[in-house]
């Protein structure tokens, strides 16, 4: 019994890190898409910034809900970002990387906000690294 517990706890530490993070390989980082969206919440939370927004369906139905994923928000306030950079009902132009599966959502680009012209991008992380970091 003790070897079973033991075992157990050893295995923790590596399980901790396989569930930490995930792979972004579900995003299909060779195209990028174009899409014209209204922004229905934008979540500020760890580990991810969420965007979820609206887009025009391809066949006159109703809008489809698209979830778009950014970095943490602390890069993107390291980038000059804010929990309010977004707000609901805001109109924009949305560049993405699109997920592989065809679904509604994708990885983070650029967006320009129609109303203001302001041009938001994801940030360039090794941009913000210290010289010498390896």
């Amino acid at each position: 019994m003790k070897a079973l517990f033991t075992l157990m706890i050893g295995s923790m530490p590596g399980m901790r890190s396989a569930v930490a993070h995930h792979s972004f390989a579900m995003f299909d980082n060779a195209t990028v898409v174009s899409l014209k969206a209204t922004v229905k919440e934008f979540q500020w939370t760890n580990p991810h910034v969420i965007l979820w927004v609206y887009a025009p369906s391809k066949d006159s139905q109703p809008p489809d809900l698209w979830s778009i994923e950014l970095t943490s928000p602390g890069n993107l306030t390291r980038s000059g970002w804010s929990r309010k950079s977004l707000t609901v009902g805001d109109k924009l132009d949305l560049l993405i990387n699109p997920m592989r599966d065809g679904s509604h959502g994708g990885s983070f680009k650029q967006a320009t906000i129609l109303e203001t012209g302001v041009v938001l991008v994801q940030p360039n992380l090794r941009a913000q690294e210290k010289p010498g970091l390896q």
